[in-house]
């Protein structure tokens, strides 16, 4: 059989690999539990009963508010199955963006995970009219029913053929879900989707991943399109999907689990390196220099050029080094897809030596999400390429202002209820434009050089990418994050946030007493020496680019301060709102 709708997969899973093929994996009382496609099947099947029961049918809207696990899938795929659209919300969101989501979605239930999303979301939840029930997944109280009741009384409902009906009468052009974008800036956008928008992205994906692939580990929010996509794809290849326990037990996680793919954001990858590169400070001598010389020839590698000696010096390496990261990390990786923001050419250079093939992606919620992606044919990856066009998506570059437009089956059907905004962003031909500016190489190969509205214009009429400063800035050890501003004035300039634990080492080396993070920050000998650090990138940019003033900030920039979104991008208005004052006297 061959897939139309969503939830055709559970249906083909079991044709092809079986009923008993493990589909998901999780922790309970510390031990691996795994969910068989059989049991898959009957759980969907039966919460889509109880659903039926209750009177839910086809256009009803259900929000999903959980952390990744498998109850996430069984939830989803049963409001699918009897024709209701599935929408997925963020746990981390605050109060006033639920209300909104509540409200504009016109949801009739929420499911939610356990007691402390549900006091969350529970008075909200109660004011809001259109919604009739709250279901959780782990029992909160004796009032609200779980998703656990909800299948044993659905294995009992009469309801098998008017599920089938149900199932028979959703078309692959039919409304899914609902992904309300997080947004930089503004209220969040409903981006329907289609059954078909998604089941397109598994047919032109299904063949990257080698046939090798049987173990995938998750540990990113199911509530982001990327991921959730993926899972999709997991499924669809036939690989069993792990669900980490939770970002602190990634790296443990990945050692019992040993998977062949997962997805990845940069800045976890980020923090890798930074211990791997770390781990090498405490040897000595020869063994200290070796290591060295290892990390150097990892972000020295390419996959394009690669000279005979380079070739000796990586094998070397490998067998000095890399093995043994790899042995400590854990992963027999076919495939590691990093996605969600840009990754810095020489983070992925240095994965891809060391033996985790990382293969960039690019798209977005209104996408579904991807529209180009790294594939393993010749010239088909490089790094800081997000690849060539996903096949039956057109991408062209508008000639006015580089902005990368596309055109095919991953186009979402719109934002709900808003046509106006739908407009601005697909023409009349179809073409959505995405907002971000971009290139082809030879090899037909896209690059994304920016995004067009943090594009800004210095007083002396110059523009500047901001983020193709931070990018290259943020390779300094010494810099966590940073944000450039400088729109009107004669130059630009930077909000840094330090990697607190190398600068206090370079402070020490110095001779300078370092303190406290905010002592730190506010040490101008301090500044000073992050300053002279970033100078050495100076070369990469024009005189009117560089950075000329920083100014250190102590406070950690993360989605509980709402400055990061959930897909981990800055709020580049609301740190230019909170830090007013600073940026101010940058430019005094």
């Amino acid at each position: 059989m061959e897939i139309e709708r969503i939830f055709d997969l559970i249906a083909y899973i079991k044709e092809k690999y079986g009923e008993d093929h493990k589909v998901f994996g999780c922790k309970k009382d510390k031990k691996w539990a795994t969910v068989s496609a059989k049991e898959y099947g009957e759980m969907a099947d039966a919460v889509s009963k109880a659903f039926m029961e209750a009177g839910y049918g086809k256009g009803d809207k259900v929000i999903i508010i959980s952390s990744s696990r498998p109850e996430w899938n069984i939830s989803d795929m049963a409001v699918l199955q009897f024709g209701g659209v599935s929408i997925p919300v963020y746990p981390t969101i605050s109060e006033k963006e639920y209300e909104y989501i509540f409200r504009h979605s016109d949801a009739k239930a929420v499911i939610v995970e356990n007691s402390h999303l549900f006091n969350k979301i529970k008075d909200t939840a109660d004011k809001i009219e259109s919604i009739e029930r709250v279901i959780t997944i782990d029992k909160v109280d004796e009032e609200h029913t779980t998703i656990g009741e909800m299948i044993e009384s659905g294995m009992k409902s009469q309801k098998d053929e008017e599920l089938s009906n149900a199932k028979k009468s959703i078309s692959g052009k039919d409304l899914a879900t609902f992904i309300y974008t997080s947004g930089t800036t503004g209220l969040p956008k409903g981006v329907m989707l289609s059954h078909s928008n998604f089941v397109n992205q598994l047919l032109n994906l299904r063949d990257i991943p080698d046939k090798r692939v049987k173990k995938a580990l998750s540990f990113l929010p199911l509530c982001h399109v990327y991921e959730r996509m993926m899972v999709y794809l997991y499924q669809y290849i036939g690989a069993t999907t792990y669900y980490a326990e939770n970002m602190a037990t990634i790296m443990e996680n990945l050692k019992e689990v040993n998977p062949q793919m997962m997805t990845c954001v940069p800045r976890l990858l980020e923090k890798i390196q930074e211990k791997l590169i770390g781990a090498g400070k405490n040897l000595k001598g020869l063994d200290k220099n070796i290591y060295y010389w290892a990390v150097n020839v990892a972000k020295s590698y390419d996959l394009d050029k690669q000279t005979a000696a380079y070739k000796i010096k990586h094998k070397i390496a490998d067998t000095l080094i890399y093995k043994k990261w790899r042995a400590a990390l854990g992963g027999d990786f076919d495939i590691v897809v990093s996605g969600g923001s840009s990754i810095n050419p020489v983070l992925t250079n240095f994965f891809n030596a060391m033996g985790w093939p990382i293969f960039e992606g690019y798209g977005m919620s209104e996408t579904s999400p991807v529209i180009a992606v790294s594939e393993k044919w010749p010239m088909a990856r490089k790094a800081g390429s997000v690849g060539p066009a996903l096949p039956g998506v057109q991408i062209k570059i508008s000639p006015e202002n580089n902005e990368i437009c596309c055109k095919g089956h991953n186009v979402m059907m719109g934002y709900y209820k808003d046509p106006e905004r739908t407009k601005e962003v697909i023409d009349s031909d179809g073409w959505f434009h995405t907002g971000d500016t971009g290139r082809f190489d030879k090899h037909k190969r896209l690059y994304i050089t920016g995004r067009i509205k943090s594009l800004f214009k210095t007083s002396m009429g110059k523009y500047i990418n901001p983020e193709v400063l931070e990018q290259k800035y943020c390779e300094s050890p010494l810099i966590d994050q940073m944000m450039v501003v400088g729109e009107n004035q004669k130059f630009a300039a930077a909000l840094v946030v330090p990697n607190f634990d190398n600068l206090r080492e370079a402070a020490k080396a110095q001779g300078l007493e370092a303190g406290t993070n905010i002592q730190m920050a506010n040490n101008t000998k301090i500044t000073r020496l992050v300053a002279e650090d970033m100078k050495k990138f100076d070369s990469n940019f024009g005189d009117w680019e560089r950075i000329k003033k920083i100014k250190l900030i102590s406070d950690e920039w993360n989605q509980e301060s709402g400055i990061i979104t959930p897909t981990l991008k800055l709020r580049r208005n609301v740190i230019l709102e909170r830090y007013a004052n600073e940026i101010e006297q940058l430019f005094e």
